[in-house]
């Protein structure tokens, strides 16, 4: 299903009554409306409107143990609240591994939902983003708003 978004259109994919991916363009076969996907789109739509701060979808990423139980404590930081990926290797109890946590944040199959972008350098800048840095600030901004 494409869901129509300020920051264009959004792809998602649903498997098995799961949440299961989100792309920031509308590349691939479109995915017939399901109920779990029509709630994404809800769930979107009142985010982006500053009405919603958590998801509350059935999400099912797939990736590796180290990439899951980084993506589990990505969704611990709280709405309008940003850590550097040294932070989150700390958080995930392996101080040393900021680089490997960039590149788990770089796999999350689920940005927004995963809220990847609440992620930054030690110095504060913007860093990467699968959506382009400007779709960082934009999600950034909404929720400092909010």
């Amino acid at each position: 299903m494409v869901y129509s978004s300020p920051i264009g259109p959004i792809f998602l994919r649903e498997s098995n009554g799961f949440l299961v991916s989100v792309h920031f363009s509308a590349e691939g076969e479109s995915s017939p409306e399901t109920p779990i996907l029509l709630q994404a789109a809800r769930e979107l739509d009142e985010y982006f409107a500053g009405r919603r701060q958590t998801f509350d979808l059935p999400l099912n990423p797939t990736g590796t143990p180290f990439q899951r139980k980084v993506w589990a404590e990505l969704q611990k930081i709280p709405y309008g609240t940003t850590i550097s990926y040294g932070e989150l290797a700390r958080r995930i109890g392996q101080p040393k591994a900021s680089r490997a946590v960039g590149m788990a944040n770089h796999r999350n199959p689920l940005a927004i939902f995963i809220p990847c972008h609440r992620v930054i350098g030690a110095d504060g800048s913007l860093t990467g983003y699968g959506g382009g840095l400007e779709v960082k600030r934009f999600l950034l901004d909404l929720e400092f708003r909010g």
